[in-house]
């Protein structure tokens, strides 16, 4: 196995600074990136999708759970497999607490293409206790671009799609598929994708980091069992 180079400890921080200029332009570049992300028009939801979960039949604005935004991962997981798919279980592995979510008023859900009768037993071996719905028989996948037609034969993929909600009206502000969700999982990267991102007072566009009722002078990012609700 080729490792890297040794060198003395001076030659490392020299190295190591020129690095650190190009990981800072590429901090910057994504910064500036969310940015034209949050300022993407949006499309309102004119058809009714039903979903069944824990609690029964749902609609999609049910899986808002009285929030403002909405994340779904698209797992794959197709009506007539006995699991779901690897790659989509470890990414789900790598989600945090979602509490954090939460306060900045969004959710996290999962939505598959399998009967809810086959998600619930996985969901339990695989101890996730994330909200998961199956879309089974609707065209939710096939609307979101993750179940296509291949030669014949439908095919799924991942990813993630974004949801904002104002009052009863639902729009869809975002996707990715794919390579798209490297390097995602953490609280932040999920709200970056969203169309109000993080809330902070120092985003782009202006606007958009609405009061989340936190007492005067707490923290913004609090430990998981202090948020309110």
């Amino acid at each position: 196995m080729p490792l890297p180079e040794i060198v003395s400890r001076a030659e490392w921080r020299a190295a190591r600074e020129r690095l650190l200029a190009k990981e800072k332009a590429v901090t910057r570049a994504r910064d500036a990136l969310n940015a034209e992300r949050r300022r993407l028009p949006m499309v309102e939801i004119d058809r009714e999708y039903v979903f069944e979960g824990g609690e029964g039949k749902a609609t999609l604005l049910d899986l808002f759970e009285g929030r403002q935004q909405l994340v779904v991962h698209h797992f794959m997981f197709a009506p007539e497999w006995d699991a779901g798919c690897r790659s989509c279980s470890a990414f789900l592995d790598q989600i945090g607490h979602l509490a954090h979510l939460h306060a900045r008023g969004t959710t996290f859900a999962v939505v598959s293409r399998a009967p809810f009768v086959k998600i619930l037993p996985f969901k339990a071996r695989m101890g996730w206790a994330m909200p998961w719905y199956s879309s089974y028989p609707g065209d939710f996948n096939e609307d979101f671009d993750v179940t296509l037609e291949h030669e014949g034969e439908l095919v799924e993929r991942p990813g993630l799609s974004c949801f904002l909600r104002d009052g009863s009206r639902v729009f869809h502000t975002y996707s990715t598929y794919e390579r798209g969700l490297d390097g995602l999982g953490s609280t932040t990267s999920l709200l970056d994708l969203t169309a109000l991102g993080r809330q902070e007072e120092w985003e782009e566009p202006k606007g958009r980091a609405p009061a989340l009722g936190a007492p005067a002078g707490s923290p913004r990012i609090r430990y998981h069992d202090e948020y309110d609700g």
